[in-house]
């Protein structure tokens, strides 16, 4: 695998975890919540271990703003598998249209002017 495609590919991993922390005691409302806290933080650590080489390695091909840019498009679209799949919450017609309006983003972040 292209060196390049290594941020993209850690940045998913990190996202995965960042969710399942920041989300996934949404399914367990009656733990306590220090335990949610806890956990929560145990498996951000694990997100840390992932994005750190990615902003590391993708800034060797990539600005500070683009790899935000990706960070955030990848975030979105990982946070959708999760509401969908995990979360039994729907995809609306609006949350589509700001995701489009990320990717538009995105275009004006790495088009060369």
């Amino acid at each position: 695998m292209p060196r390049i495609l290594y941020p993209v590919v850690l940045l998913t991993i990190s996202n995965i975890f960042m969710t399942f922390a920041w989300y996934g005691h949404l399914k367990y409302k009656k733990a306590a919540l220090w335990a949610v806290i806890l956990i929560s933080w145990a498996i951000a650590f694990f997100e840390y271990c992932f994005q750190v080489p990615a902003n590391r390695i993708g800034h060797e091909f990539f600005t500070a703003a683009q790899l935000k840019v990706m960070q955030e498009i990848i975030t979105l679209t990982v946070f959708s598998f999760f509401s969908v799949l995990y979360l039994k919450e729907g995809m609306k017609w609006n949350y589509i249209i700001g995701f489009i309006l990320m990717v538009l983003a995105a275009f004006f972040i790495f088009k060369k002017w």
